[in-house]
């Protein structure tokens, strides 16, 4: 397990899914932990369960992103590893013809998904070149397998997920170039066992059944896995990983789709 002792992270969406199991995680890989989201009761109960502090924040508000920097900053002293995870689905591909409501919904999730992770890269570099020791750190984006092989019925989670990774790359050799000792990568997961899988599970029975099949190992992530993926990155056992991506998927994006 990577040793994260003395460290102090950040982690959005922390209430349930990949962001509770990283926050989990985390925590018992030795790091404090600021665990944030807009549900503050569930948010907060999860983060009491593991020892790690609570933040309410809609990571789409820039100014709260200056906030809970400053409450981990403040409470522990530095930042060194931040979680960009919190993210939501649109539910509106490009031909649906309400208009108002396809635009409405690419609006929110490119203000939550990227433009969102974007604001947490920017307050964390901040951040992390204030460190006693100089500038460094971790960030982590919570990417998807769709934003490699896209959805066709949802536009807006698609593009927004294509839109983390390419801004993990630009965030990654910036800071790389400044002479930073910030690392920036994605971890792209597959099809997770999370809130918004029984969402839409509730909707559309089979559902989950039919999304496993998409991986050889015919079965969905359990975010657990994930989380390990996440600390791996986290930690200080891969310095000269920046810009990468990591897939943990089962094996989807590696199988020819007639097979």
């Amino acid at each position: 397990m990577p040793d994260l002792a003395g460290k102090v992270a950040l982690v959005t969406g922390c209430a349930s899914g990949i962001g509770k199991a990283a926050m989990e995680r985390l925590r018992a890989d030795g790091a404090e932990v600021v665990g944030t989201d807009v549900d503050a009761a569930k948010g907060e109960a999860e983060a009491d369960n593991c020892g790690a502090m609570f933040a309410a924040q809609d990571v789409s508000d820039r100014d709260r992103w200056a906030e809970v920097v400053a409450l981990a900053t403040e409470r522990f002293g530095r930042l060194d590893i931040l979680v960009n995870n919190a993210g939501i689905v649109s539910g509106a591909s490009i031909g649906d013809e309400d208009d108002e409501a396809v635009f409405a919904a690419w609006d929110r999730v490119i203000a939550i998904n990227l433009s969102g992770t974007m604001a947490g890269c920017r307050a964390a570099i901040k951040a992390m070149t204030a460190n006693p020791d100089g500038p460094s750190g971790s960030i982590v984006n919570i990417a998807s397998t769709t934003a490699i092989s896209p959805l066709p019925t949802d536009v807006g989670y698609s593009a927004s997920k294509g839109g983390v990774r390419v801004l993990s790359k630009s965030v990654a050799t910036w800071c790389a170039q400044q002479g930073y000792a910030i690392r920036c990568n994605t971890v792209i997961p597959g099809a997770t066992e999370t809130g918004i899988l029984d969402a839409t599970e509730a909707a559309m029975p089979g559902f989950k059944a039919q999304v496993a099949k998409t991986s050889p190992m015919n079965r969905l992530a359990d975010p657990s896995e994930t989380a390990a993926a996440i600390a791996f990155l986290a930690s200080d056992e891969c310095p000269f990983m920046t810009g990468a991506e990591l897939l943990v998927d089962g094996g989807a994006l590696s199988i020819h789709p007639g097979f």
